[in-house]
C-alpha cells in the first residue's frame, strides 16, 4: 500500500461523511436563518425559538433519509472491509 492509496482511501472516507452529514447541516441552516428572518421583522428574542425547529427539522431529515444515509455508510463499511487483505500485502 502506498501513499497514494492512503491518499484515495482518506479522500474517500471525507467524502462519505461530507455525504451522509450534508442533509442535516442544510436542513439545520435553513431553519436557522428562516428562524432568525423571523425573529428579526417580529422582534421576538426567545433562545428555544431556534433551538426547537432545528431539532425537529434534523428529526425530520433522518427519518427520511436515514434509511439510505444508514444504508450508504454499511455499502462504504463492506467496501473498506473488502480491501483489508489487499492492505496487508
Amino acid at each position: 500500500m502506498d501513499i497514494g492509496d492512503v491518499t484515495t482511501l482518506l479522500q474517500g472516507g471525507i467524502r462519505e461523511v461530507l455525504f451522509l452529514a450534508a442533509p442535516l447541516l442544510i436542513s439545520a441552516l435553513v431553519v436557522g436563518l428562516v428562524v432568525a428572518i423571523f425573529q428579526a421583522t417580529t422582534s421576538i428574542q426567545e433562545q428555544t425559538l431556534t433551538f426547537v425547529p432545528k431539532l425537529i427539522a434534523i428529526l425530520l431529515v433522518l427519518g427520511l433519509l436515514g434509511g439510505f444515509m444508514f444504508s450508504s455508510l454499511g455499502d462504504y463499511t463492506k467496501q473498506l472491509f473488502r480491501m483489508i487483505p489487499d492492505m496487508a500485502r
